[in-house]
């Protein structure tokens, strides 16, 4: 196996490079990796039959054709997931073999139209093909390329009696993986599921996913109204608390730029830290801070970097991004991983 010192930030594909290819698609893994990604972050769910696939959400009629699917017309139906009630069409009601069947759409198509333009060339696929297509580009550009497994909605799932915990460590043994190298990281909202990815003797980082608002659901579960939010966690006591259970936190990109950046009253009811003092607070509690999801669209850019009144076009991106990497960051998630390459030339050399 390649060993390597990995580049810092870690430019990690998005779902792939969905900015170019629809998202969680083949083609849209293996341009990542040509684009110069050092990892890419699959979302995973589950089937009916406990085969993990890679998609967004349970709820699959916004990235894929199956609302245009007479044969599955039966399917759609209304399920709490995480506390929200939602009507559509979800993995766990469907066979892999049944949502082989089906072809991806981009997400996010209206501002995106040349991903888009690909709609219905491919179909969705399994997290047992993502480990091969990371395998296969590695040995071709020689170099170690990670994986930075999102684990979604694992409560909701556990609840169906499909662990991803379980499912996944069965998935790294069939894919050769063992039980997981540094070429593994791991991430979720809940921090259950990660404590019980670590106690499997999964070896790879465990990063905790950080919302911009509300609590982990699981904790929600667990606790009902006492459940700790999100925030708590974002203070140098609540960093403080996570050292030593966790490799890292991963924090949505408005806790970095547009906020406050002077330092403030770090204690668990206090507000919690934004911008450099956030990254700093993390690195002193020996945590990595990772931050998505940098976008070059004025849709997405925080208001100093727009440029015009087009929600599609590309606003001044190289200047946030460049912002955000020179805070010392140790990964981020793009939908366009060139971008993400050439930032990270302009700020490191």
């Amino acid at each position: 196996m390649l060993h390597d010192d990995p580049p810092r930030p870690l430019v990690i594909g998005h779902r792939g490079a969905p900015g170019y290819r629809p998202e969680h698609t083949r083609s849209s893994y293996e341009l990542a990796f040509a684009l110069g990604a050092d990892a890419v972050e699959p979302d995973i769910v589950a089937t009916r039959d406990g085969v993990l696939v890679l998609r967004h959400e349970n709820e699959i009629s916004g990235t894929t054709d199956v609302a245009s699917r007479p044969e599955f017309a039966g399917r759609r139906t209304t399920r709490e997931v995480d506390g929200t009630a939602l009507t559509g069409w979800f993995t766990e009601d469907f066979t892999w073999a049944e949502l082989a069947t089906l072809r991806a759409r981009e997400r996010l198509g209206s501002i995106r139209q040349a991903s888009a333009s690909f709609d219905g060339r491919y179909p969705i696929i399994r997290l047992r093909e993502l480990f091969e297509i990371i395998d296969i580009a590695g040995g071709e550009q020689r170099r170690l390329l990670r994986m930075v497994a999102e684990f979604k909605h694992a409560a909701h799932f556990d609840a169906l009696g499909l662990p991803l915990d379980e499912l996944f460590h069965a998935e790294l043994e069939a894919a050769g993986w063992g039980r997981g190298d540094e070429r593994l990281i791991m991430e979720a909202f809940e921090p259950t599921l990660l404590d019980r990815l670590g106690a499997r003797g999964i070896r790879g980082k465990r990063v905790f996913l950080i919302e911009g608002t509300g609590a982990p659901w699981d904790l929600v579960l667990a606790g009902a109204r006492t459940a700790p939010r999100y925030d708590s966690f974002m203070t140098e006591e609540g960093l403080l608390g996570l050292a030593g259970r966790f490799d890292g936190v991963s924090v949505g990109k408005a806790r970095l730029v547009g906020g406050a950046k002077t330092r403030r009253a770090a204690d668990a009811a206090g507000p919690p830290l934004t911008g450099a003092d956030l990254v700093d607070a993390a690195h002193a509690a020996n945590l990595e801070i990772y931050t998505w999801t940098l976008r070059p669209e004025n849709r997405s850019l925080s208001a100093p970097f727009r440029r015009g009144t087009g929600r599609a076009a590309y606003g001044e991106w190289l200047g946030e991004f460049s912002e955000i990497i020179g805070m010392g960051v140790d990964g981020v998630f793009l939908d366009h991983p060139d971008l993400g390459v050439d930032a990270r030339r302009s700020v490191t050399g």
